[in-house]
């Protein structure tokens, strides 16, 4: 027998067990999983002798800006780092331009972002209101891995661009759907079975208390998030949450940054809902105490909060309410990032550091390899409908890998970051753990921090 790639000597991790073995790689996929060597040779051999072997980590939240905004960002920078960082899959948001809200625009961004991908790419579509909600079917029907709605923001009538500071009396501008519109939204949405994401931040609330704030002239990180507080987040969460419950709808929070949005989902799956939600390394990593060193760079929303929100966020995952975390990676140029912080645009780098950040979190207690690999791999895998194609270290599941050293150091510098913007609130944090190479449907796309292959990613969409 031939094999195309074996992967040898290294530690299986996977969420229910950890053990030693041999993984031989045929036509992109696992063909066999030994503990003793087997017969034949292979092309390629990993000796992966004193590292994990995990499944293909899963970042499920990109913003690469491509089309659109490609001076920030694009496709090609995004996903090397993403294999630089040990991802082997990335879900790219739908707020391009144009945005992915038909079946036609699915089409034309899979053949943008194809010959750029360095790993593979599932595609978010958006939910833009009466805008597109007769089109939903058919881009449910093209293969998206979920529906995405950014909650309160108005959209640009000629290019259909979400503006996200919307004030009434804008020309040329749709205003953000009433509640009416939305419930319309997750009933379309539920009749596909699929994920309905949102934004969840009240405008209207975030609106009222910016101005107040804005009065009184102070542009410090305290005045800011005290113009968009934990019940901006809340209200929303609730309120997409009954909504929810009505409709049948698989509702999914993004980015959840806050104790009282964490209470209120963990209370909604207690009860038997299918509510689902993800946090962020900003939230996990950094409080409102970062700021002063940090800066602008950690802009992001929703806005980091407090210490309490953070521990109750780190709760939230060890007991199950969080089911995976992923980057919001949303680039800005350092340019666009100075400035007072009521102007400056939320968004940073994120894609490369997940992984880094997270293993670093497995060295220093806070949760297990097998609980990253779930985090990470096979909960989004199995949410959105690609488990165990992805997210699975088993026999005919495509051969993705993520090999770590728990004993490596790094330090993360944003000069080695491989996207385009080098923004990242991560600057010279230290960290344990680091993935030495990212191994895509067998191929090896990075090997000890450096691209050594072509982009050779696919899109994958939900069985």
């Amino acid at each position: 027998m031939e094999w195309d790639h074996l992967i040898k000597n290294g530690t299986i991790v996977t969420p229910e067990s950890t053990y030693q073995a041999n993984v031989y790689i045929k036509d992109g996929k696992i063909a066999s999983i030994a503990q003793e060597l087997l017969e034949g040779e292979a092309k390629e051999t990993t000796d992966a002798e004193g590292q994990y072997v995990l499944p293909g980590l899963i970042d499920t939240h990109v913003h690469s800006r491509d089309g659109g905004s490609t001076y920030k960002e694009d496709f090609f920078h995004s996903t090397q780092a993403a294999a630089a960082g040990g991802i082997t899959t990335i879900f790219e948001m739908p707020n391009t331009n144009p945005p992915v809200n038909n079946a036609e625009n699915f089409e034309r961004q899979t053949e943008n972002l194809s010959p750029k991908a360095h790993v593979d790419f599932g595609l978010w579509g958006i939910c833009l209101g009466d805008l597109n909600l007769h089109e939903l079917k058919d881009l449910n029907n093209s293969g998206v891995i979920g529906f995405k709605y950014f909650w309160g923001y108005a959209v640009d009538k000629n290019n259909f661009r979400l503006i996200y500071d919307y004030k009434e009396g804008m020309e040329d501008v749709i205003p953000p759907s009433n509640d009416g519109g939305v419930y319309r939204m997750m009933e379309e949405v539920a009749k596909t079975g699929k994920t309905f994401a949102i934004h969840a931040e009240n405008s209207d609330l975030i609106n009222h208390l910016t101005e107040e704030m804005k009065k009184t002239g102070k542009d410090d990180y305290e005045t800011v998030l005290a113009g968009r507080p934990s019940l901006a987040e809340n209200m929303t969460i609730q309120a997409g949450i009954a909504m929810a419950k009505a409709t049948g709808t698989r509702l999914h929070i993004l980015h959840v940054s806050s104790a009282d949005g964490t209470e209120s989902i963990k209370q909604a799956q207690e009860e038997g809902y299918p509510i689902t939600a993800e946090t962020c390394p900003h939230y996990l990593f950094l409080t409102n105490e970062d700021y002063e060193k940090i800066g602008p760079s950690m802009k992001v929303y929703p806005l980091v909060k407090y210490k309490e929100d953070q521990e109750r966020i780190w709760q939230g995952i060890e007991e199950g309410t969080f089911s995976f975390v992923c980057s919001d990676h949303a680039p800005h140029t350092e340019e666009e990032k100075q400035g007072d912080l009521w102007s400056v645009p939320a968004g940073m780098c994120g894609v490369e550091s997940l992984a880094p950040l997270m293993l670093n979190a497995v060295s220093e207690g806070k949760i297990t390899l097998q609980q990253l690999v779930s985090l990470l791999s096979a909960n989004p895998a199995k949410q959105y409908g690609i488990y165990p194609q992805k997210g699975a270290l088993q026999t005919g599941s495509d051969a993705d890998f993520t090999i770590v050293d728990m004993n490596k150091q790094m330090e993360i510098k944003k000069e080695n970051l491989h996207s385009k913007s080098k923004v990242t609130a991560y600057d010279g944090f230290q960290v344990k753990g680091v993935p030495v190479a990212t191994i895509v449907r067998g191929t090896t796309v990075m090997k000890d921090g450096k691209i050594v292959a072509e982009p050779i990613g696919k899109l994958v969409k939900p069985v």
